[in-house]
């Protein structure tokens, strides 16, 4: 017999903004909503806020947004205290279930934001909602490995749970497939703790994470870096045994041939991150395909209004002070959006379509409602450029051409587009990535 909680069992709260998610983008954007004069509420699934940077126990963080290096729990913990110190709702252990658009709330807001906790019901209503989810691992079968399924498969970040949060260590010798930057500080993280790491993995001819933890974590430690290389078996039955491993082409096929059997008992993935936009979705939020996130104009706002998107849900980023900055921008647009509604005029009509082409993988923001205010496209390319330029196109007109220079995919970017450049454009303008060949600088 099924059973369905009544509507009069909900608990009803009316806020200005509400902010899905409590990692560092969600306490940057719930920061900055609640400083530009709006009632905020942070609602997190986790029993407290910090998200990934919990488990991040290594440096590296706070260049930016604190001006000191920190670790990750460090970090997480200046903004849980600003969190704190600042009057904003926090529901902590609760998990939403819906956003239901354009709903007759008892706040009179725009939004209902549902949620579920052990205790309650919750119907949040606001007249702003900002996405903060951030993103999940890629699994083995997402990927499509072949052989048994043997214990010992974790994705990277699991294991840095059951290391630094569990106090347990996954296996004694491990191959790493993929070497995104979670993948590279495992590598570490497991000779550390005494395992033995016989080598990482990656599929294309170059390292997907950021060079200076190439260097720290596999140069400084002796783990060798296997490229243009790829995992094509599991061996074992209770417990992993051995992996197959494969060279690739330049089509990323296996070559046959090439293959080799490495004994391990672990297998850690570091196969990239997804964006979690399942609530986006349900909500009517349009996403990109090449970002697997939010389609947003210059105030981050997606495609349904008074919802945001910022962070590892619209865009994977390689430092967590940049996601914080992305979500503080989204915090004060939601906060302006909430405090100005009736006011507002829909500007889509006339919004001026952002491509990516050329090298560049994406463009975001993918729409620029206004042209009197500076915006910043930001952008990764596709594959490791010597000498690239930056070209922004509005029809036949070149609007912007950068200098030569090299661009790696592991390093997000950014070009400022001005509003004599916008008023120029005709509708629309296209960021691309070429490359140039040494003579012709």
């Amino acid at each position: 017999m099924t059973s369905t909680i009544p509507a009069t069992a909900a608990v009803a709260h009316a806020y200005d903004v509400v902010v899905i998610g409590g990692g560092p983008a969600g306490m940057g954007a719930a920061i900055a909503a609640q400083q530009a004069g709006a009632r905020v509420a942070i609602v997190e699934r986790d029993a407290h806020l910090g998200g990934i940077l919990r488990q991040c126990i290594h440096p590296g963080f706070g260049l930016e947004h604190f001006k000191e290096e920190l670790t990750g729990p460090e970090y997480a913990q200046r903004l849980i205290n600003e969190v704190a110190a600042l009057p904003i709702d926090v529901h902590t252990g609760a998990m939403v279930i819906a956003i239901d658009g354009d709903a007759d709330t008892v706040g009179g807001g725009a939004h209902r934001v549902t949620c579920m906790s052990e205790e309650e019901l919750l119907e949040l209503d606001a007249r702003a909602v900002v996405l903060a989810m951030g993103c999940r691992e890629r699994t083995r079968s997402e990927i499509k490995i072949p052989g048994s399924r043997p214990a010992g498969v974790f994705t990277a970040g699991l294991a840095q749970r059951y290391i630094n949060i569990e106090n347990l260590a996954p296996g004694r010798r491990a191959v790493i497939l993929g070497s995104g930057d979670i993948g590279l500080i495992m590598a570490r993280r497991c000779a550390l703790e005494g395992m033995e790491v016989e080598g990482v993995y990656e599929l294309m001819p170059y390292a997907n994470g950021l060079y200076r933890n190439v260097k720290n974590c596999l140069e400084d430690f002796g783990i060798p870096l296997h490229l243009s290389t790829t995992v094509t078996r599991i061996i074992g039955d209770a417990r992993v045994e051995a992996v197959e491993v494969s060279r690739v082409d330049e089509h990323l096929s296996p070559i046959p041939g090439t293959e080799r059997v490495v004994p391990c008992d672990t297998l850690l993935l570091s196969v990239g991150l997804i964006p979690e936009n399942e609530l986006s979705t349900k909500a009517g939020v349009e996403l990109d395909p090449r970002t697997r996130g939010a389609k947003v104009d210059e105030s981050l706002m997606t495609s349904v209004p008074g919802i945001f998107s910022c962070g590892n849900v619209l865009h994977v980023h390689d430092l967590a002070d940049n996601a914080t900055a992305e979500a503080q921008r989204a915090g004060r647009a939601a906060a302006t959006w909430a405090l100005r509604e009736s006011d507002r005029e829909d500007e889509s009509q006339d919004a001026i379509a952002v491509e990516a082409a050329g090298l560049a993988g994406y463009a975001v923001p993918s729409r620029i409602n206004g042209v009197d205010a500076l915006v910043k496209i930001w952008f990764r390319v596709r594959a490791p450029i010597e000498c690239g330029r930056i070209r922004i196109i509005s029809g036949d007109e070149t609007l912007f051409c950068g200098k030569p220079r090299a661009f790696k995919p592991s390093i997000m970017e950014s070009v400022p587009v001005t509003p004599a450049m916008l008023k120029r454009a005709q509708g629309r303008i296209t960021l691309s990535i070429e490359s140039i060949e040494e003579d012709a600088r």
